[in-house]
């Protein structure tokens, strides 16, 4: 545990920040994290991300004991009053059995969601969103994914559910309504035909250096007010300069505030029915500062979403 967090009287712990631990089977509402770290992998680059829930709440560890302090960037207390945040631990992901990773996952959010609550997933890669996304129907639903990149990929090595093609697979999911991607910057997978695609399909495309002219308004207006959201956080979104533990580091990224405001934001236009913050690689991280910046993301989203009530 960091000094920091032994001199606000933090002890130590395996859970985020503290939290309260719980199980999945015994899940009574509320808001839910839940750590996955490996999904389906590229056999190029393996699971790359496998240690990135443990070293979050790692990082989190210095503010332990800070659950009911308050948290200037969202204006209260990480956990308000009345409101119930758990930590339930990781998922028994394994590289190499990327089909019943994926099937974890959507039993995870059919059960979290059954019972009233939100799921928020600490990845993990970025083919996360596949499943979770699958398992969030019939009711429409509106997915707001603040990336480097813009994942319409059909397929990478043969594989058509791998980290480059969650959009292009939510696209063909007959809830999906409606697709707001912001962030994207720089030379990435993404082909000419592919941006071709996902404009044609109807998805709002907000580029990074839309958000550094102009702001984040673009983005919140595409997403119709009441809309069902589901939150995607690639941590490469942010500048590199904030958060360096990510695999393609790139330029130009968003601000920390960029990204609460689009999370709020979102909140005050529809409800956050499901998270994930994914593409965290422990491996790049410098000094840990990636790690505090992701347990400093998922604690200001904890906050707003157990805030929606």
């Amino acid at each position: 545990m960091s000094a920091l967090g032994k001199m606000f009287g933090a002890g130590e712990g395996a859970t985020f920040m503290g939290l309260p631990a719980g199980r999945i089977e015994s899940f009574a509402g509320g808001t839910a994290l839940i750590g996955a770290g490996a999904i389906t992998s590229y056999a190029s680059v393996g699971a790359y991300c496998a240690g990135a829930p443990a070293a979050i709440r790692a990082a989190s560890q210095a503010y332990a004991a800070n659950l009911s302090h308050m948290n200037f960037d969202i204006g209260g207390p990480v956990v308000p009053e009345g409101a119930t945040v758990t930590d339930l631990g990781d998922l028994p992901q394994v590289d190499g059995e990327a089909e019943a990773n994926r099937g974890r996952i959507a039993a995870a959010v059919r059960a979290v969601t059954a019972r009233g609550g939100v799921p928020v997933f600490l990845g993990g890669d970025d083919s996360l969103p596949i499943p979770m996304l699958g398992a969030l129907g019939p009711e429409p639903l509106w997915i707001l994914q603040i990336d480097a990149h813009i994942d319409w990929r059909d397929a990478v090595d043969g594989e058509r559910l791998g980290l480059s093609s969650p959009m292009r697979r939510a696209s063909e999911m007959a809830h999906v309504a409606g697709i707001v991607q912001v962030g994207c910057r720089g030379i990435g997978s993404a082909r000419v035909g592919d941006v071709a695609d996902a404009t044609s399909w109807g998805a709002t495309l907000v580029p990074a250096a839309e958000v550094a002219r102009d702001g984040i308004g673009r983005a919140l207006a595409a997403i119709p007010q009441g809309a069902r959201i589901a939150l995607c956080l690639d941590c490469d979104a942010l500048d590199p300069a904030v958060m360096p533990a990510v695999i393609a580091r790139t330029a130009g990224g968003l601000s920390y505030w960029d990204v609460i405001g689009l999370v709020q934001g979102a909140a005050a236009r529809g409800r956050i029915v499901a998270a994930d913050v994914v593409e965290f690689m422990p491996e790049q991280d410098i000094d840990g500062q990636g790690a505090l910046v992701a347990a400093q993301v998922t604690a200001a989203i904890l906050g707003i979403v157990a805030r929606q009530g």
